[in-house]
């Protein structure tokens, strides 16, 4: 464990933004779930064995009756295909880990890819136990809100219309956040007009997939003009 203590401390004032907003959407997806009816720890274990995001969100609906499992595999594949996008860009990384890599790759969401990309690595820290550090400190937060929501939900009345709209939201700031600190925004205009060209041609349920493919090919076809103004995940 040696290190491991200076690591989270160095790498938790770096997650308090998430932390802000994982706690608020973890207990928005732990009130939905009391809401059907499930005690607080399924709830929990759903985010500390599953740790899907807005998987997780979707997930709510899997449990009603009539939806069937090719349903949920689908829609789960649909809604975080874009993981595979994000672990491809982290390969070197993670492969230097051992077998931490493993847990680096269940834990890799939106919020903690966008950190493990920008922050600069402490020099009195080893870059592995830092990473390591930020991806669970960011699922603590998670679980921990599923725990309050659950427990809430159970216990107090709560009219959840709209309340999984909180997902969204903290994509849009994320977003905007990239925007605001990127020097470079050709590759977030790239991500925006193939989303909107895919979401015309495909329609609201199936828009993702081509929308990842055709922003992965424009960046790979044209990385050599990119690559000397995009900022890199170092």
């Amino acid at each position: 464990m040696k290190g491991y203590k200076t690591a989270f401390r160095k790498a938790f004032p770096y997650t308090i933004p998430v932390l802000t907003g994982y706690l608020f959407i973890g207990i928005a997806f732990g009130v939905m779930f009391a809401e059907k009816g499930y005690s607080f720890l399924w709830a929990v274990l759903m985010s500390t064995l599953v740790y899907a995001g807005s998987g997780q969100y979707l997930a709510v609906n899997f449990f009603v009756p009539g939806f069937s499992f090719l349903q949920a595999l689908f829609l789960t594949l649909m809604v975080n295909v874009r993981h595979i996008f994000y672990g491809i860009s982290l390969l070197e990384k993670f492969n230097r880990m051992g077998k931490k890599r493993w847990y680096m790759i269940f834990g890799l969401t939106d919020e903690t890819y966008s950190l493990l990309c920008t922050t600069n690595v402490p020099k009195d820290v080893e870059e592995e136990k830092f990473l390591l550090a930020i991806t669970l400190l960011n699922q603590s937060y998670w679980v921990i809100g599923s725990a309050i929501g659950g427990l809430a939900g159970a216990v107090l009345p709560f009219d959840s219309k709209g309340i999984d709209f909180a997902m969204t939201a903290l994509f849009v700031v994320i977003f905007v956040e990239q925007w605001m600190q990127s020097k470079n925004r050709i590759p977030a205009m790239i991500g925006v007009i193939s989303s909107i060209l895919s979401l015309q041609l495909f329609g609201a349920d199936s828009f993702i997939l081509p929308s990842m493919l055709i922003i992965i090919a424009v960046l790979f076809t044209g990385r050599g003009k990119l690559d000397a103004e995009v900022e890199e995940c170092h």
